[in-house]
């Protein structure tokens, strides 16, 4: 069972995870504002308790031991809101008198420093009280010391601090749910515009979707853009290709026709001869506009692999020119692919070694390289070579009547054609032995 049964919206996909996320992150400073509250209340009044458990000892040591002489009465609670026990050899003080139920066990008991009591229901005494016990010696006479809180009433004063706290994290809340849905909304601001020009783009309005779009989506706008590209080129491609087939096949059909009909003329040989070449060019024109047509162009997703290509092509090319030498020379590792659909691959690698191995006079060689993320393929024969006069006008598609002949002529037009449509540039020069070299950068 799938998870989820339809694909959810991105900006609600991003709502249903931030949301929570946000609230769980709130509720645990929360919590941890409680626990930290709460150990620091705890060290707060220990300290306060313990400094006025000292300010004790100090009037205790200035009227040499003598408890009845000390002047704390109310002065003491006024100041301190504390309530102290005090135990002498001759007397024991405990002030206010509700707490002396509470505190008396305490005198006799041994263990000196924090004392947290909870659960004693004790007339007009606190039910959670935190002391402090110190037994000390003044001329000889043991004294005890402890000065106690209510530390129920400072919870509660606690409590109601941490209630608060819990109020405006609700409003945080609130408020990071709307600042969440706005910086939602800004961020999808791209796609949203990305979706209306696509509707545009659809109906006619524009041609291309704006190139202005933030990083994370501008390589999907540009492919998009590039495949609007190819789309044009292929139907101008088409179009290109049925004028020139209904040009070029047109005269030579109707000629044939026109010997055909006539019953009068017998078809000798000579004849014969004539229309078996007119046939010849009307299928080589159709050849050379069907290779046309295959032609794909840069594709999205489109890879291949050229070693393995150019291992198959140079076999198959060994075997149809069985007296001469094919020879490979790669830096490419095995398993690397190139971003050029396999087609387009083979006609440009097929093209170059049969056009080398026509005119080549022992061994043709095939080289394949990448500079800089660059694919390199380069050809050298050891034929006769080309006049420097006429290497700028090899693959011309201005010599159309080279492209039916043998030789430099289509093959050559087919790669410049495929080449140009992955924005990479075509060569040619003389190779060391007076051949031709042909180096083709996609």
């Amino acid at each position: 069972m799938k998870l989820f049964e339809r694909p959810w919206s991105v900006k609600g996909t991003l709502f249903v995870c931030l949301l929570p996320a946000g609230i769980g992150l709130m509720a645990l400073a929360w919590m941890v504002h409680g626990y930290l509250l709460d150990r620091m209340s705890r060290d707060f009044v220990e300290e306060r308790l313990k400094d006025e458990v000292a300010f004790l000892e100090h009037q205790i040591r200035k009227t040499d031991g003598k408890v009845d002489l000390l002047n704390t009465g109310d002065y003491f609670q006024d100041v301190f809101h504390h309530a102290f026990a005090i135990q002498s050899p001759s007397q024991t003080l405990v002030l206010p008198i509700s707490w002396k139920p509470l505190l008396i066990p305490f005198l006799g008991n041994e263990v000196s420093g924090t004392i947290r009591v909870q659960g004693k229901t004790t007339a007009e005494a606190p039910s959670d009280v935190l002391a402090y016990r110190k037994a000390l010696s003044v001329s000889g006479m043991p004294i005890v010391i402890i000065v106690a809180e209510d530390f129920g009433a400072l919870k509660h004063s606690q409590m109601e601090l941490h209630v608060w706290t819990a109020v405006i994290s609700i409003v945080l809340i609130l408020m990071l749910i709307v600042v969440i849905w706005l910086g939602i909304s800004l961020a999808m601001r791209p796609v949203t515009k990305i979706k209306r020009d696509l509707a545009s783009l659809q109906s006619g309005q524009i041609n291309r979707i704006d190139m202005q779009a933030p990083e994370e989506f501008a390589p999907l706008v540009k492919q998009l853009n590039q495949l609007m590209d190819s789309l044009d080129q292929r139907l101008e491609k088409s179009r290109d290709a049925m004028a020139n087939l209904s040009h070029s096949i047109k005269t030579p059909i109707a000629a044939v026709r026109q010997v055909l009909e006539n019953t009068d003329r017998p078809l000798d040989c000579a004849l014969r001869k004539q229309l078996a070449e007119r046939l010849d060019g009307i299928d080589t024109q159709l050849e050379a506009e069907l290779r046309r047509s295959r032609f794909a162009g840069p594709q999205v997703g489109m890879s291949a692999d050229p070693l393995k290509q150019a291992r198959d092509l140079l076999w198959m090319l060994g075997r149809l020119y069985p007296d001469k030498s094919f020879e490979l020379s790669s830096t490419l590792p095995e398993g690397c692919r190139w971003a050029i659909e396999e087609h387009d691959l083979n006609e440009i690698i097929g093209n170059l070694l049969d056009n080398a191995g026509k005119w080549s006079t022992n061994y043709v060689e095939l080289s394949l390289a990448q500079s800089a993320g660059v694919p390199q393929i380069i050809v050298t024969d050891d034929g006769p070579g080309v006049q420097k006069t006429e290497l700028a006008m090899l693959g011309t598609r201005g010599l159309r009547l080279d492209e039916q002949t043998p030789g430099h002529g289509l093959g050559l037009a087919i790669v410049r054609e495929i080449v140009g449509r992955y924005d990479g540039n075509l060569s040619f020069s003389m190779s060391g032995h007076r051949g031709l070299k042909v180096c083709v950068n996609l």
